[in-house]
């Protein structure tokens, strides 16, 4: 799978970069912001991974965008699952911290589908 991370902590990308690339994934770029990961929608990736909160606000719209395109995504955030709007509630959420089994189950419910 071709990844895409939207995390403003450059450590928690990095983390999650790594853990997707040692399960066999590619990332094709992590971002900080709602504005930098939208200027990437069409690079081809096949899931996101999204924090909630970023940099410049929720990633409400990016995760609207990708459930209109048909691209599945997880939130991986320290939010409440209650904080997501309802029409975005399909998704899977990681609670942060995240554990790197269901990080990788996300990633891998798709590669089955």
């Amino acid at each position: 799978m071709r990844v895409l991370i939207l995390e403003d902590d450059p450590f928690i990308a990095l983390d999650l970069q790594s853990l997707v690339e040692s399960d066999g994934h590619e990332v094709l770029g992590t971002y900080a912001s709602v504005a930098e990961a939208a200027e990437h929608l069409e690079d081809g990736f096949d899931y996101a991974l999204l924090d909630i909160d970023v940099a410049d606000g929720k990633s409400f719209a990016i995760a609207a965008e990708l459930k209109e395109r048909g691209i599945p995504f997880a939130f991986v955030s320290a939010s409440k699952p209650g904080d997501v709007p309802g029409h975005l509630r399909t998704a899977a959420f990681i609670s942060k911290p995240f554990e790197e089994e269901a990080v990788l189950s996300s990633i891998e419910r798709q590669t089955l589908a």
